[in-house]
């Protein structure tokens, strides 16, 4: 596969990068050095998969290639009114000091975050603040320029912009840089990351703007064609795409998450999400791909596409644990067919089902007229100019001019509640203006006074569905371990306001109410324990009571648990994939946790298969029960967690006393609650990654989305098992 890539890649670039005119040799030049030469870049790409991801994952540090001559040479080339055409670095003080003060000898102070750290003649500390605080890493350390221009290169400095100003990003293109090879790198690389983690099209390059920045910062380097960023592009996107099918061999089972989204020439994307919890607990969600969707949004072969993107990866269908859609409709078309072609249990997005839920309940004709005659009034003072400079004026005079007017979006119901409440905010100022000017009166039509009355019943119901996403949107509650406990908390708590609510609002309740125990199947017992979000909340610590069902369903659900155990570990051969980690030595075998079931086993003071306590006391009945069975035991009777608990933290430290129940949390606990990310499914707007997203252009989509979601993952990963490994390093 390496090879296959790697030879791909060459190919790739020979037609790409235009060839230089002496002789079209398009390798990179020697440097010739006295002592120590810089490394020269004898082939286009590395050949192996390590090889690959040390590139990609080691940031570079040009300073550290340099030896005692090389950087005599660069301070030789120095122009005599103290500019100069090479980097020069002082590596008598580190570059870290550039964002720190020192207070004294023993401390400093962060000049970005006003932090005070104590200092020992070393700056590991502050360096390590800088990349773990505030993202600034080593690359950009390494390569500071000092910063300290003095008063004599101001002309020089003003003579340098505007030169830049009058040369193009053309002129650019083609002239010879004379910057160090090791430099040009770096610069490349950065623009490359710029353009995966903010979204940019490859086309900034040949913007004029970010042409004459570059030509500032950097006068002698070539900034690279967008043919050129997309075989590089490609090349990255080839090994990051190896070091995930790495990871992802080791899951023990995977949650896709299938979305349909459209960009602005109206082009519909299929986006492919791999959701699951690997060896040392932590959540993992990466993008597989990005594809264009060219019949229908419903098309009936997404199992055909899903099947073809995990064998490209190297996973069978047995590796997926169950398929959520964004859609209901989407749900429903493709339930069946999955089920039945490849054993896929298919969910639907609580934030889509939600939505449905509360639209059925605005959908009572006395609201819908109340909405209507608001989003006039909203309208007319954002449209109208005279009456939105009267109404900044009412505000201007009592100092409140943060209040704005929101018009609702009918695909976001939080914009609805949103809209309300501007609405009721501005009902003085609002009511005055029509009162003064009549004409206004005739453009739009005021809200009557039962309306405004039926809008201050309704924000209370709307604000508690408003709190419940809120829950949602928090870290330790992004599984569907924690949806059914607030959706059960959405129906008891507005189901307490219907007592001095209007007939309007109890209408509004119960229709909510009732869609919310349809869609969920609450009234139903039998498919509520079928429910793998009722299962998922039992194997999480904070809700495993399960307060919210019967005492008899509490007991059926137990029951159902301890069959689940036993089929898995009794009938089913656990796999022996090992949990990876990038770059480390820790191993969890999977497998393990059916071969130490034996291992936690309680044992008594004597061998003995009888006691004399027997006798008294009747057979311990713990002798007779199966291990996985005890533990299941142990666990329901353990101590319930706070509700801020991150549960994947409490069985990454409790997974030694209960193996087999946390194989099956691993499973469960690993569904999302949302499809998207939380904050992007509850947010009243469109975030920044839809926005941007929408006008990348298609040949080179798939692998910006790719490497924006998974770079910096498997980045983290690496960072925080290189951690780790020093932490466990120093003990010994």
């Amino acid at each position: 596969m390496a090879d296959v890539n790697s030879k791909r890649a060459s190919q790739f670039l020979q037609k790409c990068i235009k060839p230089e005119d002496n002789g079209g040799d398009a390798q990179p030049k020697e440097e010739i050095i006295e002592e120590q030469s810089l490394p020269v870049i004898t082939q286009a790409y590395p050949q192996t998969v390590q090889e690959e991801i040390s590139m990609v994952f080691n940031t570079y540090n040009m300073a550290a290639n340099l030896g005692p001559a090389s950087r005599r040479k660069r301070e030789k080339g120095a122009n005599h009114d103290g500019t100069s055409t090479s980097l020069y670095v002082d590596r008598r003080k580190s570059k870290v000091w550039n964002y720190y003060t020192k207070l004294g000898d023993a401390y400093v102070e962060c000049n970005v975050c006003k932090k005070q750290l104590s200092f020992h003649n070393s700056t590991t500390t502050m360096r390590e603040h800088l990349v773990r605080k505030h993202s600034i890493r080593d690359t950009l350390l390494s390569q500071l320029k000092d910063d300290q221009a003095s008063e004599s290169d101001c002309m020089a400095q003003e003579n340098m912009i505007k030169r830049s100003r009058q040369m193009t990003p053309e002129n650019y293109l083609y002239h010879a840089a004379s910057c160090s090879e090791p430099r040009t790198d770096v610069i490349l690389e950065l623009v490359l990351e710029m353009i995966f983690r903010d979204l940019h099209p490859l086309s900034v390059v040949k913007d004029k703007g970010f042409g004459l920045l570059i030509g500032y910062l950097e006068p002698n380097f070539t900034l690279p064609s967008p043919i050129q960023l997309s075989s590089m592009l490609w090349h990255r996107y080839n090994v990051v795409k190896q070091h995930l099918e790495r990871y992802l061999q080791t899951a023990q089972s995977i949650v896709i998450c299938v979305e349909f989204w459209v960009s602005q020439p109206n082009q519909t994307y299929l986006t492919i999400t791999a959701n699951f919890i690997d060896g040392e607990w932590r959540r993992a969600r990466c993008i597989l791909e990005t594809q264009p969707v060219h019949e229908t949004k419903g098309e009936g072969d997404l199992g055909e596409k899903l099947y073809s993107i995990l064998t490209e990866f190297g996973l069978s269908n047995k590796s997926i644990f169950c398929v959520m859609h964004d859609s209901l409709q989407n749900t429903v078309m493709n339930s069946q067919p999955l089920k039945r072609a490849y054993g896929w249990t298919s969910l639907c997005c609580a934030a889509h089902m939600l939505h449905l839920c509360i639209k059925a309940g605005l959908e009572v004709e006395q609201v819908q007229e109340a909405l209507t005659a608001a989003r006039g009034i909203v309208s007319y003072f954002q449209q109208d100019a005279k009456a939105t400079c009267s109404l900044n004026s009412k505000l201007e005079a009592i100092n409140k001019t943060k209040l704005k007017l929101v018009m609702d979006v009918g695909s976001r119901w939080i914009t609805t509640i949103e809209m309300c409440e501007s609405l009721l905010d501005l009902k003085w100022a609002i009511m005055s203006l029509l009162e003064e000017h009549p004409k206004g009166t005739l453009a739009v039509q005021n809200l009557a006074d039962h309306q405004w009355k039926l809008l201050q019943d309704l924000v209370p119901v709307m604000r508690t569905i408003k709190i419940a996403t809120s829950f949602l949107r928090e870290e330790q509650n992004i599984s569907i371990s924690s949806l059914m406990p607030c959706i059960h908390g959405i129906i008891t708590a507005i189901g307490q306001q219907l007592e001095e609510s209007s007939d309007v609002i109890k209408m509004v309740v119960g229709n909510i109410r009732s869609e919310l125990m349809q869609r969920w199947s609450i009234s139903e017992d039998e498919k509520v324990l079928e429910s793998p979000a009722i299962i998922a909340s039992f194997l999480d610590p904070r809700f495993k009571e399960m307060r919210f069902l019967s005492p008899n369903l509490r007991s059926e659900l137990h029951k159902r648990v301890k069959n689940m155990l036993s089929q898995v570990f009794n009938h089913q051969s656990p796999p022996s994939t090992q949990f990876w980690v990038p770059n480390s030595d820790y191993k969890a075998e999977v497998g393990e946790a059916g071969a130490q079931l034996s291992a936690h086993k309680d044992r008594g003071p004597s061998g003995q298969s009888q006691s004399m306590y027997d006798i008294l006391l009747g057979k311990d009945p713990t002798e007779s029960m199966p291990e996985i069975h005890q533990q299941l035991e142990n666990y329901i009777v353990e101590p319930l967690c706070k509700r801020s608990t991150n549960p994947l933290d409490w069985w990454k430290t409790n997974e030694h006393r209960f193996p087999a129940v946390a194989r099956l949390g691993r499973q469960y606990l690993a569904i999302p609650a949302t499809v998207v990310l939380p904050d992007q499914a509850f947010a009243a707007n469109e975030s920044t990654l839809e926005h941007r997203r929408a006008v990348l252009t298609p040949e080179n989509l798939d692998q910006i989305l790719f490497l924006h979601q998974n770079f910096d993952f498997l980045e983290s990963m690496r960072n925080s098992n290189e951690t780790r490994g020093r932490n466990l390093h120093a003990q010994y």
